[in-house]
């Protein structure tokens, strides 16, 4: 029988490796797994590589790993969005790296790595500071750079409604790079709202198919 359901958070994040890669969801607070940042925060993997729209927000959450240094490097878009005060005092002080990739690159890199994809080119970036030491190539009189696919050993996202097989729906603009960073993981970890027996999604409506997910915890509202 498959069912995907974990019994606790801290089973949700077990076996996540010091030196991870994790993709985390969340458009500032939108789709944020809040919970499962707090798990992992518990369970103790460190030197953690951060993937990630935003540089966390106050100093809880994504945050709060950073600040108890837990996070060696965040790649991410906005790092200085509103509140993101602790990404900012580590990095005044060089206590954290930053790969600072374009918003709509950092979810093609995801992408490619979920499809099985060896890169992209993008005109984004070209003649800047984020195309140094990386290929170029020229397409029908146009410069491009070559971007490589973006895969994380594990993923947290924040999902609606799932049923015990994994499929998943999002609420709105809390959907953002969730079903990528699905396809990009090798664990995929989901905290959703409930968790509804089978055949109560509509297959229309289901965003991420099951077999993108690996782990599922119920944490109400």
């Amino acid at each position: 029988m498959i069912d995907k359901r974990v019994q606790s958070l801290a089973e949700a994040v077990a076996g996540i490796k010091d030196g991870s890669t994790i993709l985390c969801g969340g458009f500032g607070g939108a789709g944020s797994p809040e919970q499962l940042f707090e798990a992992l925060f518990e369970q103790g993997a460190t030197d953690l590589t951060v993937v990630a729209n935003n540089a966390g927000t106050g100093r809880t959450g994504l945050a709060g790993l950073m600040a108890a240094g837990r996070v060696r490097k965040i790649i991410c878009s906005f790092p200085r969005s509103s509140g993101s005060v602790v990404f900012e005092e580590l990095y005044a002080a060089g206590k954290i790296e930053l790969e600072l990739v374009p918003q709509g690159t950092l979810s093609e890199r995801m992408r490619c790595a979920g499809a099985g994809l060896g890169g992209f080119w993008s005109p984004v970036s070209v003649g800047t500071k984020l195309a140094e030491g990386k290929e170029t190539r020229e397409i029908d009189g146009r410069p491009y750079v070559l971007e490589q696919p973006l895969k994380g050993d594990a993923a947290l996202i924040k999902a609606d409604l799932a049923d015990r097989w994994g499929n998943l729906t999002y609420n709105k603009s809390a959907r953002n790079f969730g079903p990528t960073m699905a396809m990009a993981a090798d664990l995929s970890i989901v905290q959703v709202r409930r968790v509804v027996e089978l055949g109560e999604l509509d297959p229309e409506i289901i965003v991420t198919p099951g077999i993108f997910v690996d782990r599922l915890v119920e944490v109400p509202g």
